[in-house]
C-alpha cells in the first residue's frame, strides 16, 4: 500500500501540533499536510485519503464538511461541542465525529487508522472490479474470434485458390496485377497462419484448465 495523505484542517497550530505529534508513536505514519479552514476554489480532493477538521463553530464547520463529504473520501469532525457533533452525525451520517474529551488523540488516531485501512480495501476491491470487467470483455471477444475461425477460413480458403488459379495462367494478367494477386495470396497464407495460432492457444489454454481442475482432486486424493 502507497503511503496513504491526511490533510490535517484547522487555523489552530496546537490542534495540528497534538495529532501530528501523537501519530508518530504509531509503526504507520502517513503523510501529514496541514490546510486552512478556507480550501478556496482550486481544492484538488485527490491531494487527501483522509481529512480531520478541527472544532469550529457550527456555522463555519458545515459548509466545509459538505465541501468534503461530496469528495468521497473519509473525513472525520473533532469538535468540542455537543450540539455540533449531534447535528453533524445526523445530517451528514458519512462523516465521522470524535468528541474533544480526554484522550481524544487516541481515538482519532484509532479511527483515522481504520478508516484508512477500509478506503484502501474499497479502492482494491473497485480495481479488481474493473479488471474483471476489462477481461470479460476480452473473454467474450475471444470466444467470437474462436467461433468465427471457420467462417474466416473458409473465406480464405476461397481467397487463395481464386489468387492461386489466376497467378496459374501467367500470360492473361499485366506485370503489375500478377504482384498484386500475389500480395492477395501471401497476405491470406499470414491470415491462415494466425487462425491457426488461435486454434493452437485454444487448446494449450484447454489443457491448463484441466490440469488447474485436476489439482485439487489430486492433493484430496493424497490427503
Amino acid at each position: 500500500m502507497d503511503q496513504p495523505t491526511v490533510v490535517i484542517i484547522s487555523d489552530d497550530a496546537e490542534f495540528s501540533r497534538l495529532i501530528s505529534g501523537r501519530w508518530q508513536t504509531e509503526r504507520i505514519v502517513p503523510a501529514l499536510r496541514v490546510m486552512s479552514a478556507d480550501l478556496g476554489p482550486g481544492f484538488d480532493p485527490d491531494l487527501f485519503d483522509l481529512a480531520i477538521v478541527g472544532p469550529a463553530v457550527a456555522d463555519a464547520v458545515r459548509p466545509l464538511l459538505e465541501v468534503l463529504d461530496r469528495t468521497g473520501r473519509p473525513v472525520i469532525l473533532v469538535s468540542d461541542c455537543a450540539a455540533t457533533a449531534w447535528s453533524v452525525r445526523a445530517e451528514l451520517p458519512r462523516i465521522l465525529v470524535v468528541r474533544q474529551y480526554e484522550a481524544w488523540t487516541d481515538t482519532l488516531v484509532l479511527l483515522a487508522t481504520e478508516a484508512l485501512r477500509r478506503a484502501e480495501a474499497v479502492a482494491r476491491a473497485q480495481r479488481a472490479e474493473e479488471s474483471n470487467s476489462i477481461l470479460r470483455r476480452h473473454a467474450v471477444l475471444g470466444q467470437y474470434v474462436l467461433d468465427m475461425r471457420h467462417s474466416m477460413n473458409n473465406a480464405l480458403t476461397s481467397v487463395l485458390g481464386n489468387s492461386e488459379l489466376l497467378l496459374l495462367e501467367p500470360g492473361g494478367l499485366a506485370p503489375e496485377a500478377r504482384a498484386q494477386i500475389d500480395t492477395i495470396r501471401h497476405m491470406a497464407l499470414r491470415l491462415h497462419e494466425i487462425l491457426q495460432r488461435f486454434s493452437s492457444l485454444e487448446k494449450e489454454m484447454t489443457v491448463v484448465q484441466s490440469e488447474v481442475r485436476r489439482e485439487p482432486r489430486a492433493r484430496a486424493a493424497v490427503g
